[in-house]
């Protein structure tokens, strides 16, 4: 890991994006051979949570804007990793379902991101893991 130099000015919008690169590049490093990206595994982490939401209910969840999810969306379906069906009680929704391949995968992927956590905290006693988490939580 790179040291930050000491003189540098303390600003924590800049700490925080630092923080961010790493462990989201650490973690996308970990997704690749899946053919996964960050995004799409949160959402898939979304869905084995809770089968059969629609786009607007999985986005409040994961606290993503419609824009954003709508692209990751069809391209999960595409690629295979979710299944839409059709309300049948308003032809205008979708409820969002993990696929067999998804499920298939499942424990894998998410012993992928413990990993990641695991690694990322390393260095933090679990007090500090605890508080850390808890600081991330109300930045939210």
């Amino acid at each position: 890991m790179t040291k930050i130099p000491e003189d540098l000015p303390d600003c924590t919008v800049f700490l925080l994006g630092k923080a961010y690169q790493k462990a989201h590049g650490d973690f996308q490093k970990r997704l690749k051979p899946y053919g996964l990206t960050n995004m799409q595994h949160l959402v898939l982490e979304g869905l084995w949570y809770q089968e059969g939401l629609t786009a607007a209910e999985l986005g409040k969840m994961l606290i993503l804007d419609k824009a954003t999810l709508s692209g990751v969306l069809e391209r999960m379906v595409e690629a295979g990793w979710i299944r839409k069906e059709q309300s049948p009680d308003d032809r205008r929704i979708f409820h969002l379902y993990p696929s067999a391949k998804a499920n298939d995968m499942k424990e894998v992927l998410i012993e992928e991101r413990k990993k990641a956590n695991g690694e990322l905290l390393a260095g933090f006693s679990l007090e500090e893991q605890l508080l850390f988490k808890r600081l991330l939580r109300v930045l939210m």
